[in-house]
């Protein structure tokens, strides 16, 4: 129960930061500078979060209790899905689908339905769909 109370408070904590400093910052080089803080306060580094395979993503996350796994991935998720604001081009549509397949696994695994996690997943497939039929891929 302890250890319950302990990764609600980290998550409180995570979202408060992501919404205080990353949504209401207007500056976009000051806000990829807190994103990165985030990464590497919450999930690891940021480094590898961007350069590792997906494979290699989903397998760092052993390294925290098995309890705990699924609420650090929906961290890297929404940290995934907050910096495709500031980023564009190849690097955007790369951080959208990392940040699909982090959803879509947690939708798949967690015993908590979440309305707000749908919707970003909806969300994600419609951006990658238009932009796909925009750069005239099938």
């Amino acid at each position: 129960m302890i250890q319950q109370d302990y990764i609600m408070r980290i998550i409180r904590e995570f979202m408060e930061a992501l919404q205080l400093y990353v949504s209401r910052q207007k500056d976009v080089k000051k806000k990829q500078e807190k994103i990165l803080e985030l990464y590497d306060s919450y999930v690891g580094d940021h480094v590898f979060y961007h350069t590792a395979t997906m494979d290699d993503v989903m397998d760092s996350f052993t390294r925290w209790p098995e309890e705990e796994r699924l609420y650090r991935m929906e961290m890297l998720a929404e940290l995934y899905y907050a910096e495709t604001e500031v980023k564009t081009g190849p690097m955007r549509q790369m951080l959208f689908e990392r940040a699909m397949q982090m959803f879509v696994f947690i939708d798949r695994n967690s015993r908590t339905f979440s309305f707000d996690r749908q919707s970003k997943i909806s969300r994600i497939q419609e951006i990658l769909h238009r932009e796909t039929a925009q750069n005239g891929e099938p």
